[in-house]
C-alpha cells in the first residue's frame, strides 16, 4: 500500500499494488481485482472508495483508494477501548457500509477490526471530523455466488458458523461478525477466542455483555445475544433491524450528532504532507522508483524453541533500507526479507538451514539482539524465517514449556493462504510460532520472539517471500 496524491481530486490517495511474487497466481489475482470490482459497485461514505484501477508496466494490478490517515480500529484497540458512545457509533456507521454493500448484492465475508478504518473528514453541523469505513474486500463475494459458496474462509472469533462450516451465505453472516466486533467493543473482550475455524463452526453459549464496572441493560445484551445465534433464522431480519435495534436498547437517538467528537483525532498516526510543488518548467524529472509491493504476512513454523542454523550458514546480510528504527534484511539469495528494529541486527545470519526430520536444505534468515536470542532462558529479542518442504499445515505446534502460558494455536485463511499460529506469553517476554504456505509444497517457518506482543506482530507483518 502506497500513499500518493492525485491532482485531479487534489487529495492524497492510498495505491494497492498485487505483490510481485503474487503476479502468476491467478487465484489471488482474480480476488484482487474482484475486490475492486465490488468496492466500484458501491457508493458509501462508509465504505473505502476506489477511485481509479490500471496495470504497472510490469503487468501487476494496483488500486486508487480512499486513504484512510487515522489507521484501523485494531490500532486503536491495541492502545485503549472505546467508550459505550464511541463504540455504538463505529458499529452504526460500519452497520450504513454493511448495508450498502448488501443492497448491491456485495457479501464482505471478513469483518473484524483490521478491516474498520478511520478517516479524517470535514465535520458539518456537529458531525464527528472522523469516519468509519468498510475496507478489504478480498473475501468479499456477489450474493449470489455466496448463495452457492462452499469455500471455507473468515477470521476464526468473527466468523458465523455457517460460514465456518461451508455452508451457503447470505446478509447474515455479516451481521453476526458486526455482533461479534459489537461484543468486542462494548464488552472489551471477544465474545468467542476461537482457534480455527472448526471450532468456530461450533461456537458454545454467548457470554454476557456485562463486566464489574461497565453494565449494560439486559436489552442491550438480548439485542447482541440474537444477532450472535448459531441458527440464521434466529437473528434479525438484516444489518440495518440489528443496528437499529442496538441503537434503541442504547438510548441513543442514532442520528450520527454528538456534542464532542466521537472518536479525537490521533495527531500520532500518518498524516498527509502538503500538496506536492510541481517542478520548474525544464528541470528534469527525479529518476522513478518503483513502489514497493505491499507486504502480505508468511509465515510457519515446525519444530519447537530454539532455532539452529545449518553449520554452513553465514553472517553475511544484506541491509535494503533503514528508516523510523527499522533495518531491512535479505537473504542471499533475495527471497527472504525482513524488517526488524535496528537492535536487533547485533546477530544476523543467513544462508540455509535443514528442517527437522528433513535431509533437504532450505534458505533462511536470522536477526536477533544477541547470541541465543531463541533460547529457552534468554531474554534477547529476534527473528527466525526459513522454508520448509511439507505437503500440509501441521497439525498442531509444539509449544514452549518454559513459558507461563501457551495459547492454543489457530488456523486463519483471510489472506488467502493457509496459516496456523501460536503465541506463548512470560518466557519472559512473547514468541510467536507461525506456519503459512507459500507454494503447493512449501511453507515458510518464522519464529519471532520480542519483550511485548505489539512488537512480534509488527516483525510478523513484515516478513517477505518471494520466488514460489
Amino acid at each position: 500500500m502506497w500513499l500518493a496524491y492525485d491532482e485531479q481530486l487534489d487529495s492524497p490517495v492510498a495505491v494497492k499494488v498485487l505483490a510481485e511474487n503474487w503476479t502468476e497466481d491467478q487465484h489471488v489475482r482474480q480476488r484482487f481485482l474482484e475486490e475492486g470490482r465490488f468496492l466500484r459497485k458501491v457508493e458509501s461514505p462508509h465504505v473505502v472508495s476506489v477511485y481509479d484501477a490500471g496495470e504497472l508496466d510490469d503487468g501487476r494490478p494496483y488500486l486508487v483508494m480512499s486513504y484512510a490517515d487515522q489507521g484501523t480500529l485494531a490500532d486503536r484497540l491495541e492502545i485503549e477501548g472505546l467508550t459505550p458512545a464511541q463504540a455504538l457509533e463505529v458499529v452504526r456507521q460500519i452497520g450504513l457500509g454493511l448495508t450498502a454493500l448488501h443492497e448491491r448484492g456485495v457479501l464482505h465475508r471478513d469483518v473484524k477490526p483490521a478491516n474498520v478504518l478511520f478517516r479524517t473528514v470535514e465535520a458539518h453541523h456537529g458531525e464527528s471530523p472522523v469516519r468509519a469505513m468498510l475496507a478489504d474486500l478480498g473475501l468479499g463475494k456477489a450474493l449470489d455466488v455466496s448463495s452457492r459458496l462452499t469455500m471455507i474462509a473468515g477470521t476464526p472469533s468473527f466468523v458465523a458458523p455457517e460460514q465456518a462450516q461451508g455452508e451457503p451465505l447470505d446478509a447474515r453472516a455479516d451481521q453476526y461478525a458486526l455482533a461479534a466486533l459489537t461484543h468486542l467493543l462494548l464488552a472489551g473482550e471477544p465474545a468467542f477466542r476461537h482457534a480455527s475455524l472448526a471450532a468456530a463452526a461450533q461456537p458454545g453459549p454467548t457470554p454476557g455483555l456485562s463486566r464489574p464496572g461497565r453494565e449494560f441493560p439486559d436489552a442491550v445484551d438480548a439485542v447482541v445475544r440474537r444477532a450472535l445465534q448459531p441458527d440464521r433464522e434466529e437473528r434479525w431480519p438484516d444489518v440495518e433491524s440489528y443496528v437499529g435495534a442496538l441503537v434503541e436498547s442504547l438510548g441513543h437517538h442514532g442520528d450520527g450528532s454528538m456534542p464532542e467528537p466521537w472518536l479525537p483525532l490521533d495527531p500520532n498516526l500518518t498524516q498527509p504532507g502538503p500538496r506536492p510543488t510541481a517542478l520548474p518548467s525544464g528541470d528534469p524529472l527525479p529518476d522513478p522508483h518503483p513502489p514497493r509491493p505491499s507486504r502480505r504476512r508468511r509465515a510457519l513454523i515446525a519444530a519447537a524453541g530454539v532455532v539452529v542454523l545449518a553449520a554452513g550458514a553465514v553472517a553475511g546480510y544484506v541491509v535494503n533500507r533503514q528508516a523510523e528504527g527499522m533495518v531491512e534484511l535479505s537473504d542471499t539469495t533475495g527471497q527472504l526479507s525482513v524488517r526488524v528494529p535496528s537492535p536487533w541486527t547485533g546477530v544476523t545470519r543467513t544462508g540455509q538451514w535443514t528442517p527437522p526430520d528433513q535431509d533437504q536444505a532450505q534458505p533462511s534468515l536470522s536477526a536477533g539482539t544477541e547470541p541465543g536470542w531463541s533460547g529457552g532462558e534468554g531474554r534477547g529479542e529476534g527473528v527466525f524465517v526459513g522454508i520448509l518442504a511439507a505437503e500440509d499445515l501441521p497439525e498442531q505446534l509444539p509449544g514452549h514449556p518454559s513459558c507461563e502460558t501457551v495459547e492454543e494455536s489457530y488456523t486463519d485463511t483471510s489472506n488467502g493462504d493457509p496459516e496456523l499460529t501460536q503465541v506463548a506469553t512470560g518466557c519472559p517476554g512473547v514468541i510467536v510460532e507461525r506456519v503459512r504456505q507459500v507454494a503447493t509444497n512449501r511453507y515458510v517457518w518464522i519464529q519471532v520472539r520480542a519483550d511485548d506482543r505489539a512488537t512480534a506482530t509488527d516483525v510478523l507483518d513484515e516478513v517477505e517471500v518471494s520466488g514460489y
